[in-house]
């Protein structure tokens, strides 16, 4: 497998994981959260497909983002099949963009955000953005379990 082809199966992996978490919710639960400071249900669903967009955002612009303004301003919540259905033209586009790298881009461009203090090369960036998915993965998991909803098996 090339470089590209591991990090769009491990993309891809990803999400699946978090599909299959998010599709078995019901909409009675999408506006719970654990407590007032934390994101509802939705709201992180949301979160995770946002933050993919705008990560890809910040590796075209390889770092800052000036005035970027996101997709989903204002867009109201209405189910978590909608919010996937929004995303998808988006995710093609990061997918693509990944395909698009050679090899040695993924050691050469540099990511340079210095809004944060960060500089990463994209290899390591390209990985810290699924780690961002499975990190709210296993933070629905959570909720679902303070829940005591059914979870479904992930780990097959």
């Amino acid at each position: 497998m090339t470089t590209n082809e591991i990090l769009i199966w491990n993309f891809k992996e990803t999400r699946r994981r978090s599909e299959k978490i998010w599709e078995n919710i019901s909409p009675n639960n999408y506006h719970w959260k654990p407590d007032d400071t934390a994101m509802s249900i939705i709201e992180m669903v949301r979160h995770v497909l946002e933050g993919e967009h705008l990560f890809h955002k910040i590796i075209e612009k390889r770092g800052n983002l000036g005035d970027y303004e996101t997709p989903w301003k204002d867009l109201p919540y209405k189910s978590i099949e909608k919010e996937l259905e929004f995303a998808k033209p988006y995710r093609e586009s990061f997918m693509n963009m990944i395909k698009n790298f050679n090899t040695e881009d993924f050691e050469s461009i540099i990511i340079k955000r210095t809004e944060v203090g960060q500089k990463k090369i994209l290899g390591d960036y390209l990985n810290r953005i699924a780690y961002h998915e499975a990190v709210h993965c296993g933070q629905m998991l959570s909720y679902l379990r303070i829940l005591q909803v059914e979870r479904p098996l992930i780990w097959d």
